[in-house]
């Protein structure tokens, strides 16, 4: 369809520029009567520069199309600020495209600005946006229209998005350090092995004395690494498109991710994640106005879990038949005992949003302890299992010195 610019006069004789999708002139004008606007000037859209979203080109937008969480937070925080300071949305989204610091942000604030200027709503408008907008996002939005509390609403997912933000940030400190350690320890062993294990090689051949089982394997491991490494990088990109394949496929993410529940020390820090995403979002869904069954439908797709996905379903299930929420949530055997207790106690007194607050402020300590506790617990034992590999590897180097040594003594 193509885009029409236009010119129009309000009901208070003020000026309105902007840009719509439709059929024909005849259709714009009838559509800015019907929005109370007096159309002067309609004409076909001359695309400049810098209305062409580059980023929205298939090459660009999965390298530079991305919007990053912190951005969104702000873009959030600074519209409730502004909505509540009594300006506009337009002229906020205006303000807030000038001062953003993200080039793809700007340009799709501009587009929100331009729909809105079209005639849509805040919530339509982020709506055309998914890629940075989710489902939560607009949803909450939408509520927040409706009840007239759109800075409110815009508070809270800020609030949100920080916690969510600083949740993420939690579990990547506690899986940075074991990540670098094995990195290092990968790529200690990787160089030993393919270059000093072959120089040792030539030199046991030239005793022409047979060798340690250890060593043996040692020098074998070495040898296929050295010749067959285009087998072996062939085999882990082999494992990874298949664990990505069947992460795809709904019954191959609910077995990946309960076999992830039940990680030692990780399966535990995993769960208490999910239920911290589980009842924040939901508490959140419910102080913004969204209709229970709608909130559980956003929970079961923003869980990140196929685990907690498939007790989202029973729950939702629950409630439309008019039950509770807690049976549901006891029978799929995931959440622990009080998770359930406090939901049942937050439907007795129809708390419940002030019940999963609750519930998230509780797991989101334990969240903080368990990531304290792996950080102390595994750096040494990092270090130990360093040593170990390392040690191994010199003490399979030098036992056939040993043996030399022992056969000579005697």
């Amino acid at each position: 369809m193509p885009e029409y610019s236009y010119l129009a006069l309000d009901r208070g004789g003020k000026q309105v520029r902007g840009v719509i999708d439709a059929p024909s002139e005849e259709a714009i004008i009838e559509k800015l009567r019907g929005m109370g606007y007096y159309p002067i000037e309609v004409g076909l859209h001359k695309k400049k520069a810098g209305d062409i979203d580059l980023f929205a080109m298939p090459g660009l937008r999965n390298i530079f199309g991305r919007v990053k969480r912190k951005h969104l937070s702000a873009f959030t925080r600074q519209l409730a600020t502004l909505i509540d300071a009594g300006l506009p949305i337009l002229r906020s989204l205006r303000i807030l495209e000038e001062q953003t610091e993200s080039a793809v942000f700007k340009i799709k604030i501009r587009q929100i600005s331009s729909d809105i200027e079209s005639g849509s709503n805040l919530a339509d408008s982020l709506a055309r946006h998914p890629k940075i907008f989710d489902n939560l996002y607009v949803n909450m939005v939408r509520a927040g229209e409706l009840g007239g509390v759109l800075e409110a609403v815009l508070s809270k997912i800020a609030e949100f998005l920080e916690k969510r933000a600083a949740l993420v940030s939690k579990v990547r400190s506690a899986l940075m350090y074991p990540a670098a350690v094995v990195s290092l320890a990968t790529g200690i062993v990787s160089f030993i092995l393919l270059t000093i294990i072959p120089k040792f090689e030539d030199i046991f051949s030239q005793l022409d004395a047979e060798l340690p089982v250890p060593t043996q394997i040692l020098i074998s491991i070495s040898y296929n690494l050295a010749h067959r490494m285009h087998l072996i990088l062939l085999g882990i990109v082999a494992v990874v498109a298949l664990y990505s394949r069947v992460n795809k496929t709904r019954e191959g993410k609910y077995v990946l991710d309960r076999v992830k529940l039940k990680l030692p020390v990780f399966g535990g820090l995993l769960l208490k994640v999910s239920i911290v995403r589980f009842a924040g979002t939901l508490s959140t869904l419910i102080h913004a106005g969204v209709p229970i069954l709608h909130s559980l439908d956003i929970v079961r797709d923003t869980s990140g879990n196929e685990v907690v996905a498939r007790a989202m379903d029973s729950v939702y299930e629950s409630v439309k038949d008019g039950e509770s929420i807690h049976e549901p949530l006891r029978d799929a055997k995931v959440f622990p005992p009080l998770v359930v207790h406090m939901v049942a106690v937050g439907e007795e007194t129809g708390a419940i949003d002030q019940m999963l607050d609750k519930v998230t402020e509780a797991y989101d300590q334990e969240v903080d302890d368990t990531v304290d506790g792996l950080t102390s617990l595994l750096e040494p034992l990092l270090i130990v299992f360093l040593g170990v590999i390392v040690g191994g590897i010199v003490i399979c180097l030098y036992l056939p010195l040993f043996n030399m040594a022992q056969h000579v003594g005697n």
